[in-house]
């Protein structure tokens, strides 16, 4: 028995913004974004599109290519950090949006490794319940917790979804060869979003203080996060058996090209294995994994029976990978 992918697909919003745009909002440069981030431009949310309006267009478009309705699913998880409200679920929303009920439903908030954690949720799950399709989402709308004026971090962020549709099958070869999550809460103030939850409710002086948005050491960031990645994909590598050069793709956490690049020379890994769309995206957070699988699918670039590690680190912090045998046909 084992779990293995039968669909992927995703879904960014129409709206982009460019480095040319954010010139004339903060004082930056098309030629510093670049530089140090990789970013050329980012999609955006509409002002009346919400996390679980992403995450169900993605939805539908992985349904769709699986062949499947709604109502055959027996397990809907959304892996975000921005979720449409604290309660109910985005699941729950997305659940409603496709027209169905019944299924079990949550959301998985491991902030940028989402995706990652929500696959072993999920698989754990299908195991345990004896479950047959799972829905499994990363899906963010960043800009709805950036703040504007601050260059820092308002170039980096962007919004998307990515949804897969996981299958158990009869066959005895699992699409998961293996798999380590991590987490460092000691490290939590490195990366927040400080107000609005129940530590600093809303307020005047939350608001005054912007503490509504994400807050973020970028130094400390990129040190952790390259231990991190690296660590992560190494122990993972081990567990399925496998060395670096084993690998027919990396597809990792799209947060910014110099932990990119750090992570994959530390690997050892070349650059053509490596697949990297943040130029176009920026960082969208439990997103960009599914997001960056979906076009590497559609562009024909991924074949049945490739090895693929999947690598991400976020706040908490949290990191994590996944060695996956790819079984979309």
């Amino acid at each position: 028995m084992g779990i293995r992918i039968r669909s992927i697909a995703h879904y960014v919003p129409d709206r982009i913004l460019t480095n040319h745009d954010l010139e004339q909002m903060v004082d930056t440069s098309d030629e510093w974004i670049r530089t140090r981030t990789g970013i050329r431009e980012r999609h955006l949310a509409a002002p009346d599109q919400a996390t679980s309006d992403l995450a169900t267009e993605a939805a539908r478009r992985a349904l769709e290519r699986a062949n499947l309705s709604a109502d055959e699913l027996d397990l809907i998880v959304i892996a975000t950090a921005t979720p449409d409200h604290f309660f109910p679920s985005t699941a729950c929303l997305v659940q409603r949006n496709l027209g169905t009920r019944g299924q079990a439903c949550f959301d998985m908030e491991a902030a940028c490794p989402g995706f990652v954690y929500a696959l072993q949720v999920a698989r754990g799950t299908m195991m345990a319940m004896d479950y047959r399709y799972s829905l499994v989402v990363g899906a963010e709308t960043l800009s709805r917790v950036t703040d504007w004026t601050d260059r820092n971090t308002c170039v980096l962020f962007g919004d998307g979804a990515g949804a897969v549709i996981l299958e158990r099958s009869s066959d005895t070869e699992d699409a998961f060869l293996s798999a380590f999550l991590g987490g460092d809460g000691s490290l939590a103030d490195l990366l927040v979003q400080p107000g609005c939850g129940s530590r600093n409710p809303a307020s005047p002086e939350v608001l005054e203080r912007k503490d509504q948005f994400l807050k973020m050491k970028g130094r400390d960031v990129f040190k952790h996060a390259v231990l991190g990645m690296q660590e992560s994909a190494l122990i993972a590598l081990e567990k399925a058996g496998l060395r670096a050069d084993d690998l027919d793709w990396v597809v990792p956490h799209q947060a910014n090209i110099r932990i990119i690049e750090a992570t994959r020379e530390r690997l050892g890994i070349p650059k053509e294995k490596v697949y990297v769309n943040i130029d176009r995206y920026g960082n969208t957070s439990a997103a960009s994994i599914p997001i960056a699988l979906s076009e590497m699918s559609s562009r024909g670039l991924l074949q049945k029976g490739h090895r693929v590690l999947l690598v991400a680190f976020g706040a908490g912090f949290t990191w994590g990978a996944t060695v996956l045998r790819w079984t979309v046909s």
